[in-house]
């Protein structure tokens, strides 16, 4: 098997730079329309749109590489970071670095890319590991980097990369390729096709002795806000794990040839997704504040709390829909209130019910990503 870094070409890679260009221009457009979207949000509801944002792609890009964190310890430690009230809970190394990484990222897309940027990135992903050796710097160790699956006496290789003592040549030349490259570089890239190259490029270098899916991500969408020019709080990462299959399916199709367009095609219509997903998330929160506005003051008690209980659960809301049994359990209201409160929801248009008697099920009345995507 030859792989990519093994090629002569290595690593200038090849593609048709007019095969993207209807949907770089797609990306571009959909950048602006978060930004409009965007502005329709009060303070206190862009804040809660980039702790959202942060904290879903920090615990998506965990979860890919199979580390579960925990949702509350990242939001409290994103809150921090950014300088936000938080409720100071105490938070696991793995939360707290995660949090940090995806900070950093959000607050310093512009700045050029350094080892010691990446080495940052490293200590924080890596943050209360003991069992690596080489934290903070490019990997050392003389054995190979290998990507295995299967038992022990008979691994399979999905891929060999560079040997350790290659590090310092290959990632020099990746980063000055991924400053070259900028928006303001010699010579710019669009910036789906640069992040698409760069996650790639990255990954088959894998310079470190572990976290590079969730560095490689990061520098995806750092490319990314480099190309709009602003920060993105795109679900990226969220929206890998969605497909995470077929995302190691791509990479393990491309890394022996140096011809890219399978990728950059693959990556470019997750990247919309991606985007598509975030901007459900802004119209979800524009019609969150209209129904609480309007609707607000109708509601008794234990309606609201009902209806904002559905409503922290983001655009998809409960999975399955609420119940009246959920209802009962957020409210504390009997069976027979159950029924009249739930009814009177829907009728005055805070809920949509779907089904009818024991199998009724509701969500908020709010734009939701699986009725507009479908």
């Amino acid at each position: 098997m030859t792989w990519v870094w093994q090629r002569p070409e290595w690593p200038h890679f090849t593609w048709d730079r007019t095969n993207l260009a209807s949907v770089e221009a797609r990306f571009l457009v959909g950048g602006g329309v978060f930004v409009g979207s965007v502005g329709h949000l009060d303070n206190g509801e862009q804040e809660m749109l980039t702790v959202e944002a942060l904290s879903v792609e920090g615990l998506a890009t965990s979860e890919i590489e199979g580390d579960i964190l925990d949702r509350p310890s990242v939001q409290s430690s994103i809150r921090r970071h950014l300088g936000l009230a938080t409720d100071h809970r105490r938070t696991g190394a793995a939360e707290q670095g995660i949090a940090e990484m995806m900070v950093d990222v959000h607050r310093s897309f512009a700045a050029p890319l350094s080892d010691e940027t990446l080495f940052a990135w490293h200590r924080m992903v890596t943050a209360g590991r003991r069992d690596l050796k080489d934290i903070g710097c490019y990997r050392r160790h003389p054995e190979a980097m290998q990507v295995v699956s299967g038992p022990a006496h008979a691994p399979i290789v999905h891929y060999e990369a560079p040997p350790s003592d290659h590090m310092s040549d290959e990632m020099a030349r990746f980063v000055a390729w991924f400053n070259r490259t900028a928006p303001d570089g010699p010579e710019p890239l669009p910036a789906l096709t640069r992040a698409g190259v760069a996650h790639f490029y990255f990954v088959c270098i894998h310079p470190f002795e572990d976290g590079n899916g969730r560095i490689g991500r990061a520098i995806a969408e750092k490319a990314l806000a480099q190309g709009l020019g602003r920060p993105t709080l795109i679900a990226l990462a969220a929206t890998i794990l969605a497909q995470r299959r077929a995302y190691y399916d791509a990479l393990a199709l491309a890394n022996t040839k140096m011809q890219l367009e399978d990728w950059l095609d693959w990556f470019a219509s997750m990247t919309l997704e991606a985007q598509r997903r975030s901007l459900a998330t802004v119209e979800f929160l524009i019609d969150k504040a209209r129904l609480l506005n309007r609707l607000g003051d109708r509601m008794n008690e234990r309606q609201l709390k009902a209806l904002l209980r559905i409503l922290r659960e983001g655009p998809d809301g409960f999975t399955g829909g609420l119940s009246a049994g959920n209802y009962r359990s957020i409210t504390g209201a009997s069976p027979a209130t159950a029924t009249r409160d739930l009814a009177d929801m829907v009728a005055m248009g805070a809920l949509v019910r779907a089904g009818d008697r024991r199998y009724a099920r509701y969500q908020a009345n709010v734009s939701r990503p699986s009725q507009e995507q479908g």
